[in-house]
C-alpha cells in the first residue's frame, strides 16, 4: 500500500500540476522559431547540448512538452528568447534519482524501461524537467548565485515551471548552496535538496543562467494534511502529537487542499477575463493564473508535549491534550469532551489558533519594505520592529507575528510578543525591554517543513489565545496592510511578490458574479478591482502596495475580529489630494445585507494641501512644530484638533519614498488617516464594512492602503496617549 501511495504522489500530483504550468490565450502554444538567437554565443539549450554531462537531461527536455496544451518541447522553450534559471542535473544525478524511485518501490530497477505505465514515466520526466527551470519570461529575470535569496529558507521570486516556489539554504562555510534543502538549527547539518556544483554554476547563456546540480530538484508533493497523516501512520516524531490533534479534529482533508480546480477550468476556458487597462496606471488587471489554498501551522514540538503531559509522544492522546488545555484555563467555557470536531471543544479551539489559512514562507512572516530607517534596496540590517496581525482558522481570532529589529541581532521572529517600545515623539521606536509573560513564542525558522500547500514551523513553548493575550492585543493599535486581509493574496504570490513584471504589478479580481476569488470580500457588479503591488515604484504607501478600484464600485469587506469587548475606532488610510480619486459612502455593521450608513460620504480627492476651497483642511492640518520648549505639547494639541474633525496624520513608522527615512508619512500632507467608524464591538461577532461609489464617473478611483483597529483604551488614554508611530 505504501508503494502504491508513492506512485500516486508522483504520478497524480505531477499530472495535476501540468495544466497550470503556462497559460495562453489560444488553445495551442508553439514556440516562435523565428525568435531564436542566431548569435555565436550559447543559449541554455545549445550549452547543455555541447556538454556530455547533460545528455540524459537534454533527452528529457526534448521529450517533455511545455504544457499539456502545447506542441512545443521544453528544449525548444530554452532555445528561444527569455530569462531562464536552469538547475541542470548531471547524468549521474538523474541515475541517482531513478535509484531512489527503485528504493521507494515505484520502479523495479533504476531504468526508464522499468516504469509500470507510460503515464507514471511521463509524470516522473515532468517532475525532473519542470522543477529544474525558473522561467522569468521576457519581462522577468534569471538568477546568478549573487542574486539568490539572502537568508536560509527564503524563496526565489520566480516559480519553477511546476509552479512551485523553490528555497535556498547555505552551508555554514557559505561555500555550498542547496536548492530546497533543510538545515538543522542545532547541528547545522543540511538534509535533502540539490547541491549546486562549486565550480559549474553561474554559467551565462544568452537567455539565462545555468547551475549544475548533483541531485534532481524534486520538491515534495506532500500537502500539510498528508504529511501529518504520514506522521501518524509511521509514528514519526517532531509533530506527532500535533498530527493526532489534526486528525481528531477532522482537519486532514481541509489541510490537503491544494487549489481550486473550478477556477482552473474557468481561467483556462476564458470564462473570466483580464480587467481592462487601469485608467491611471495604464496596465490591464491580469487575473491570477490560479486560486491556490495555503496553510501555515505553528506547532509545539513533541518534546514540549512530553514535558507538559509526562508521557512519550507516541502515548499522548487527543484526550490528554484536551484535558491539559482545560486545566490551563486558556479557553473558559470550552468543553472537555471527545467531540473534537466541534468549535466548542477545547482541543479544537486550541488547535485552530495555531493555523493561519495562508501559506507564509520565511521571508514573508513579516514584511520589510518601507519601515523607518530601512532601505529595502541597500539595508543589510533591520531597523524598527515589524509586525503582522492575521486572523486564524476556526473561531476567528487575532495572531500577531513580530520581529524586534535592530535590538535583536539574531532576527528572531515571535508570535504574540508585546514589548516595551521607545515610542515617544522624539524616540526611535526601538525595544526598551519586555515584561515577564509578554516575551512571546519563538518561531523556529530553520527546521520548518515546506510542502506544496504550506509551511509547518516548530515552536518550543505553548501558543494560546488566553485572556492575557487578548488584553495585550486590545492595548495596541493594530495596523493591517489591506492585502494582508485576504489570504488569497499570500497563497498566490500576489502580495509582496517583489516582481516588476506587468502581470505582478497590476493584478485584477473578477466580480463575484463571474467568480468569487476572495473569501472575505464581496465584489459587486460595476466594480473594477485592481491590486497594485507598487514594488520598486516609490509610491507613498505603507508596504508599497494598494487596492485601487474604479467604476461604480460597491464592495463589502469582512473585518478582522476584535480581541475584547469595547469601543473601537476603525481608521482608513488614504493617499489623497488627487483628481484621480472619487467619493464613496461607508456602511458598517454585522448584517452585511443591511449595513447602516456610517457618517457622511468620504471625499477621497481632498488632501491636506488642497485648494483654498477645502475649508476643512485649511483649519485642520497643522505642520508639526520642530523646535521650542513646548514642542511635544503643542504637537499633541494639534493632533487632538485634527482628531476632533475625524482626521489623523500618517504615522512616523514608515517613509513614503524609496531609500529614505526622512520623508515620513507623518509629515506628508497626502498620506493621512480618516476615522470612519467609532463603535462598540464584541469578540466572536463578525463585522462588515462597505464602500460604495457616489459619483457618476467610472474613471474615479477608490484607494485603500491600510486600516487600523484601535481600542478606546489606546486612543483615549490620558495617562499613556496613543503614540505617533
Amino acid at each position: 500500500m505504501k508503494n502504491l501511495k508513492n506512485i500516486t504522489k508522483y504520478a497524480v500530483m505531477a499530472a495535476i500540476a501540468v495544466p497550470s504550468l503556462l497559460t495562453f490565450s489560444s488553445c495551442q502554444e508553439k514556440v516562435d522559431e523565428s525568435a531564436r538567437y542566431t548569435f555565436t554565443q550559447y543559449t541554455v539549450a545549445s550549452y547543455l547540448q555541447e556538454h556530455d554531462d547533460y545528455s540524459e537531461y537534454i533527452k528529457l527536455l526534448s521529450e517533455v512538452p511545455v504544457s499539456s496544451r502545447s506542441e512545443s518541447t521544453v528544449l525548444q522553450r530554452v532555445s528561444a528568447r527569455g530569462n531562464f534559471t536552469v538547475f541542470a542535473p548531471t547524468n549521474k544525478a538523474i541515475q541517482n534519482y531513478l535509484e531512489e524511485l527503485t528504493e521507494k518501490g515505484i520502479i523495479s530497477r533504476p531504468s526508464w524501461d522499468a516504469f509500470p505505465t507510460e503515464h507514471v514515466k511521463d509524470s516522473i520526466k515532468k517532475v525532473i524537467v519542470y522543477n529544474s527551470i525558473l522561467d522569468g519570461g521576457d519581462q522577468g529575470k534569471s538568477y546568478q548565485t549573487s542574486g539568490f535569496p539572502e537568508h536560509d529558507g527564503e524563496e526565489f521570486l520566480t516559480p519553477n515551471m511546476n509552479d512551485r516556489m523553490l528555497t535556498l539554504v547555505r552551508s555554514e562555510s557559505l561555500d555550498s548552496l542547496f536548492i530546497d534543502g533543510v538545515k538543522n538549527a542545532e547541528t547545522k547539518k543540511i538534509t535533502g535538496g540539490a547541491l549546486i556544483d562549486l565550480k559549474n554554476h553561474d554559467i551565462l547563456a544568452i537567455n539565462g543562467y545555468i547551475h549544475q546540480v548533483h541531485s534532481v530538484v524534486a520538491p515534495s508533493n506532500e500537502t500539510v494534511g498528508s504529511i501529518f497523516e504520514d506522521m501518524i501512520k509511521n509514528g514519526d516524531e517532531q509533530f506527532l502529537v500535533t498530527a493526532k490533534m489534526i486528525y481528531a479534529c477532522g482537519l486532514i482533508d481541509t489541510l490537503s487542499a491544494v487549489r481550486d480546480e473550478r477556477y482552473e477550468v474557468a481561467y483556462l476556458n476564458e470564462e473570466i477575463v483580464n480587467l481592462p487597462n487601469h485608467p491611471s496606471f495604464g496596465q490591464p488587471g491580469f487575473l491570477p493564473e490560479h486560486r491556490k489554498f495555503g496553510y501555515t501551522i505553528f506547532a509545539e514540538t513533541d518534546e514540549f508535549w512530553q514535558k507538559a503531559i509526562g508521557k512519550p509522544s507516541a502515548e499522548i492522546t487527543p484526550a490528554d491534550v484536551c484535558s491539559w488545555v482545560v486545566r490551563q484555563g486558556f479557553y473558559p467555557g470550552a468543553k472537555d469532551n471527545t467531540d473534537y470536531k466541534s468549535t466548542d471543544n477545547a482541543l479544537y479551539q486550541f488547535l485552530t489558533y495555531h493555523i493561519l489559512p495562508m501559506r507564509i514562507p520565511v521571508d514573508k512572516l513579516v514584511i520589510h519594505y518601507t519601515e523607518n530607517g530601512y532601505n529595502y534596496q541597500s539595508s543589510k540590517e533591520y531597523s524598527v520592529p515589524v509586525s503582522e496581525t492575521y486572523t486564524t482558522m476556526g473561531e476567528r481570532r487575532l495572531l500577531k507575528i513580530y520581529q524586534s529589529g535592530k535590538t535583536d541581532p539574531t532576527n528572531t521572529i515571535y508570535l504574540n510578543r508585546f514589548p516595551i517600545l521607545r515610542n515617544g515623539r522624539r524616540q526611535d521606536y526601538s525595544e526598551a525591554g519586555c515584561e515577564e509573560g509578554k516575551q512571546g513564542v519563538v518561531i523556529n525558522t530553520t527546521d520548518f517543513r515546506n510542502v506544496v500547500n504550506g509551511y509547518i514551523y516548530p515552536i518550543s513553548s505553548v501558543l494560546a489565545y488566553d485572556e492575557a493575550t487578548r488584553v495585550n492585543l486590545s492595548k495596541e493599535r493594530i495596523r493591517f496592510d489591506v492585502a494582508g486581509l485576504f489570504p488569497e493574496f499570500m497563497n498566490n504570490n500576489i502580495r509582496y511578490s517583489r516582481s516588476s513584471t506587468n502581470r505582478d504589478l497590476c493584478v485584477g479580481m473578477p466580480i463575484d458574479k463571474s467568480y468569487k476569488y476572495l473569501e472575505d470580500l464581496e465584489i459587486l457588479e460595476g466594480t473594477r478591482f485592481y491590486y497594485l503591488s507598487g514594488y520598486g515604484k516609490g509610491w507613498q504607501n505603507y508596504q508599497g502596495d494598494e487596492l485601487n478600484v474604479t467604476g461604480r464600485y460597491e464592495m463589502v469587506f469582512r473585518l478582522p475580529p476584535v480581541p475584547v469587548e469595547g469601543t473601537y475606532e476603525i481608521r482608513y488610510a488614504v493617499q489623497s489630494n488627487s483628481g484621480l480619486r472619487g467619493m464613496c459612502q461607508v456602511y458598517f455593521g454585522t448584517n452585511k445585507k443591511k449595513l447602516p450608513v456610517a457618517g457622511i460620504p468620504l471625499d477621497l480627492r481632498l488632501g491636506a494641501n488642497n485648494s483654498p476651497a477645502n475649508d476643512l483642511w485649511k483649519t485642520t492640518w497643522i505642520d508639526d512644530k520642530v523646535s521650542g520648549e513646548d514642542i511635544d505639547e503643542t504637537n499633541a494639541e494639534n493632533d487632538k484638533q485634527m482628531r476632533a474633525n475625524g482626521f489623523m496624520k500618517g504615522p512616523k513608522y514608515y517613509h513614503v519614498a524609496i531609500g529614505t527615512n526622512t520623508d515620513l508619512a507623518r509629515a506628508n500632507q497626502k498620506t493621512f488617516r480618516r476615522i470612519i467608524v467609532r463603535d462598540k464591538m464584541k469578540p466572536g461577532e463578525t463585522y462588515y464594512i462597505k464602500f460604495k461609489s457616489v459619483l457618476d464617473d467610472d474613471s474615479k478611483e477608490f484607494f485603500m492602503d491600510y486600516i487600523e483597529l484601535c481600542s478606546k483604551e489606546v486612543y483615549d488614554n490620558e495617562e499613556n496617549p496613543e503614540d505617533i508611530w
